[in-house]
């Protein structure tokens, strides 16, 4: 539910621009190849794919970033999702680009609408991916609202994927340890009391890494959301909390999350049908070396019966055009 593509023109792309680390770490070795190679060791049938950071955000205008999004999504349209190559056909399923990257610029926010309608309108993939912030701007942010009303009127899922926030404390780490999940968290606290979840109900949002440290703080983060809510969650009133039922409609993966310590507290916030499995690859490659169970840290929070869920079920639910190109 969680892995990512860098195709070759991709990768030489952000070469140019002198981008050869995401997320504090080497760009990783990608292809369709490697990744049913990897899918294969691990009895993975499919892959929904996405782009990571920085998407076309290193792209200086508008036009630019619009023509790069374009690339990608058809790429992972004609080349994965609809392919016609038998090795590569029904191993892949595709979340859109968006061209997004100055959020003060209406063409980008016009070009994300639009692209967003052809994506999934034309080249039926199956669903969207969009960043936590686009330089230092959240979700939530009114400026977004009129891509967040098509995405409500798509009935798209849309994945959340975090980025390296501006002007972290540099603890000499790389980012993706720890401020991912933080940015990821300020994007789903911040879309809560912007009222963005009660605004477009149509939109079905999954957020990376088991929600970032959101299903930990949930009740301390919503505790302003109303009098009502608050004066609820103090005296343990669940039937007026509103804010943690909002949560509760989250999905969320298991991408570098499948210990106990994030799956129990996800479990309790979203409950077993809204969590996803997923493997961050190729960026965790040297965390499967060999074949077997790719997170066997699952049978400490899941029966088997629910990691069946998680691990297929679930996203057989919520992605019915994916389910029928895997049985034709």
């Amino acid at each position: 539910m969680h892995c990512h593509i860098i195709p070759d023109f991709y990768r030489e792309s952000l070469a140019d621009h002198d981008i050869t680390e995401i997320g504090g770490v080497p760009v990783p070795d990608w292809s369709p190849q490697l990744a049913v190679r990897f899918m294969n060791r691990y009895g993975i049938q499919t892959q929904i794919v996405s782009v990571s950071e920085p998407g076309v955000v290193y792209l200086p205008t508008s036009d630019a970033r619009m023509e790069m999004a374009q690339k990608l999504n058809d790429y992972i349209s004609e080349t994965l999702v609809h392919t016609r190559d038998a090795q590569l056909a029904r191993r892949f399923g595709g979340f859109a680009l968006l061209p997004l990257g100055d959020l003060t610029s209406s063409d980008d926010i016009q070009n994300a609408v639009t692209e967003a309608r052809r994506a999934i309108d034309e080249l039926k993939l199956d669903g969207i991916g969009i960043f936590s912030s686009y330089d230092g701007v959240y979700l939530g942010d009114p400026r977004l609202d009129p891509l967040m009303e098509a995405l409500d009127d798509l009935g798209a899922m849309v994945f959340i994927h975090p980025v390296t926030p501006q002007h972290y404390p540099d603890l000499d780490l790389p980012p993706f340890l720890y401020e991912f999940t933080f940015d990821t968290t300020r994007a789903l606290v911040n879309m809560l009391y912007k009222k963005v979840y009660t605004r477009y109900k149509g939109i079905r949002w999954l957020g990376a890494h088991a929600g970032g440290t959101l299903p930990y703080i949930s009740y301390r983060t919503s505790l302003l959301y109303s009098k009502t809510v608050g004066l609820a969650q103090l005296l343990g009133l669940d039937g007026l909390d509103d804010a943690n039922v909002l949560y509760r409609r989250l999905f969320v993966d298991t991408a570098l999350s499948p210990a106990p310590q994030s799956m129990q507290s996800v479990k309790e916030l979203t409950g077993v049908g809204h969590i996803l499995f997923a493997t961050d690859w190729p960026f965790t490659a040297q965390l499967f070396p060999a074949a077997g169970d790719p997170a066997p840290q699952l049978d400490e929070t899941f029966t088997s019966k629910e990691r069946l869920r998680v691990e297929r079920d679930n996203a057989r639910e919520q992605f019915p055009r994916l389910v029928k190109r895997l049985e034709k």
